[in-house]
């Protein structure tokens, strides 16, 4: 796991044939107004962290549209068109939308106008949006933190314009996470027309933060913060002195980025942020040179130190034109940190590939094999053994497949566990100190099916084992299948009690909330992403529920892709979004 000192008494390490009882799962809470809750950190003493999707009563600012753009008219006639092909009739007009406050009344104006924002997000004369935020679980409760948000004179609230990422909370509840700027609507007249327009610009694209258990917040500043620059914070280790906190942050711009906001960045035809957000967004790992970075705090938040922490490859002299990245993902008491860096192809000079990597006395150490045909992936989560776990990629049965492994720093093995069946992609997201690694793995003999499901795997053992195997049958009636499926396990603790994601089913809701009825009033229903916590239960047995001609690892009656979640409704959802 992102690992962190421990809590004061450790249980024991648990024996393999303790994987034979069954785990209790319990709820941790969903944030009231979204649809989907994930957990994302776990400390030792019981801190929670996570992040919610699916916000519903997104507010749409439509003072600053022109419904006579034939970009928008364009759109509801696809819109009409798709309610005709599935024989029905379409309930509001764009006038409603204009002057009728349609978007707070009518769910499907609603739902168009979220969608019709997202299908523009790169054109900046209109509203940014986005359905993700991070939260705190307490009690039962989430509560949400907003990070950068700020409250807007447009609409009441905040902006719902930034993306935030709560990534990982130390034993005293220090939380660290990184977010966007939130997005202010300015007016703008471009050269040679007479009438300004609005258009929607910020400060930065993204920013690394450190919030401590009272409220007092330390953004992280880049070295290089021209153009805003961009920083991440990824993980935190409370220590006697203070705290360690690893990320990235922008130390640069290549020639060739620099030149072309030269050239074109002029204030002209659009304001000058927003030309550097189109630059970044259209260009290949975008335009700072970013790279893994350390930073040490004493116990007052003071920033004592910031260590670059390297490439795991030297770029050429005259590689001045290509921004190159690496990122720290995961940091243990050690100070050794583990993650990913751009690095060259190995029978290719000139082609930059980004491999697993870790952080250790000032380099940045790359270890998947690559003549074995691996070309990608990274590293997630290291313990206080220096063992690290993640996924490395590489080509099986045609197509590129994801393995999770793990990484013994001081012997300098690294083992690719069997995943469920050979094509199956999986990912090593956690680890404790007593060798259990957890994660999600493929299920579902044809791509089409595929599905993700949790596993537990010990050190030493020939297999994962599907967490879904070690919960109930059925519900609490007896008769009922069990209605929760694990999708992901996130994390991990020194209990073994193990911190993910779940899908359960529930009424269908609409992106007003509101319960959707079919046309003969019936409620329909549909599976959301829900965090839990799998707490193992002693001398507990594994049920037997399969009937037995069951598809293989398809235990869970759960038809619901989990990767599927990760698209609604307007950001994927991993770990870490970029690097």
């Amino acid at each position: 796991m992102k690992y962190k000192l421990l809590a004061a008494s450790i249980l024991a390490t648990m024996s393999t044939s303790a994987l034979s009882a069954t785990y209790q799962l319990t709820e941790l809470g969903a944030l009231e107004g979204a649809k989907y809750s994930y957990v994302t950190d776990v400390s030792e003493s019981g801190h929670i962290i996570g992040i919610a999707n699916g916000l519903y009563n997104l507010p749409v600012d439509i003072e600053h549209i022109d419904f006579s753009l034939s970009l928008i008219q364009n759109a509801y006639t696809n819109e009409v068109n798709a309610f005709e092909l599935s024989d029905k009739e379409i309930t509001f007009t764009l006038e409603d939308i204009e002057k009728n406050n349609a978007v707070a009344t009518n769910a499907d104006a609603h739902s168009f106008m979220i969608r019709f924002l997202a299908n523009v997000s790169a054109n900046y004369q209109f509203q940014k949006l986005s359905s993700l935020t991070a939260i705190k679980y307490d009690s039962g409760a989430a509560v949400e933190q907003t990070l950068f948000d700020i409250n807007t004179p447009d609409y009441p609230g905040v902006t719902r314009s930034v993306t935030n990422f709560y990534n990982a909370v130390a034993e005293d509840g220090t939380t660290v996470g990184w977010g966007s700027a939130p997005f202010d609507k300015i007016e703008f007249t471009i050269e040679e027309e007479t009438d300004p327009t609005s258009w929607f610009t910020r400060d930065f694209i993204e920013r690394g933060i450190i919030i401590s258990e009272s409220g007092m917040e330390v953004p992280l500043v880049p070295q290089f913060s021209e153009y805003g620059g961009t920083s991440q914070a990824s993980d935190i280790v409370k220590t006697a002195d203070g705290y360690i906190v690893v990320g990235n942050m922008s130390l640069g711009i290549p020639q060739t980025r620099q030149t072309n906001i030269t050239d074109n960045c002029d204030d002209k035809y659009q304001p000058f942020s927003t030309c550097i957000e189109v630059i970044n967004n259209q260009t290949t790992r975008g335009i700072f040179n970013k790279q893994a970075t350390k930073w040490t705090l004493d116990n007052a938040f003071n920033i004592t130190s910031t260590e670059v922490l390297g490439l795991a490859f030297t770029p050429y002299e005259d590689e001045v034109d290509f921004a190159f990245i690496s990122n720290a993902f995961a940091v243990n008491k050690n100070g050794i940190a583990a993650g990913v860096s751009n690095t060259r192809y190995y029978d290719k000079d000139t082609t930059i590939i980004t491999m697993p990597v870790y952080f250790k006395d000032g380099k940045a150490v790359e270890f998947i094999n690559q003549p074995d045909g691996w070309q990608g992936g990274k590293s997630l989560a290291i313990n206080d053994n220096n063992i690290v776990t993640g996924y490395a990629t590489r080509r099986v049965d045609g197509a590129l497949r994801n393995k999770f492994f793990y990484h013994d720093i001081a012997t300098g093995t690294t083992v690719y566990p069997d995943s469920y069946f050979t094509s199956s992609s999986s990912y090593g997201n956690s680890i404790n100190n007593q060798g259990y690694i957890v994660g999600e793995g493929e299920v579902g003999i044809s791509d089409s099916s595929r599905r993700s499901a949790a596993f537990i795997y010990k050190i030493g053992d020939d297999k994962i084992t599907n967490l879904n195997d070690l919960l109930p049958c059925y519900d609490m009636d007896g008769t009922s299948s069990y209605g929760y499926s694990m999708s992901e396990a996130k994390v991990i603790n020194e209990n073994n009690e193990i911190f993910g994601v779940a899908t359960k089913t529930v009424e269908k809701r609409n992106s007003l909330g509101e319960v959707v009825t079919d046309v003969n009033g019936k409620t329909e229903y549909e599976s959301v992403a829900v965090a839990v916590k799998l707490s193992p239960i002693p001398n507990g047995t594994i049920e037997d529920c399969a009937p037995p001609d069951a598809e293989v690892y398809e235990r869970r009656s759960a038809s619901f892709s989990w990767y599927g979640l990760l698209l609604l409704p307007l950001i994927a959802f991993r770990r870490v979004f970029r690097f």
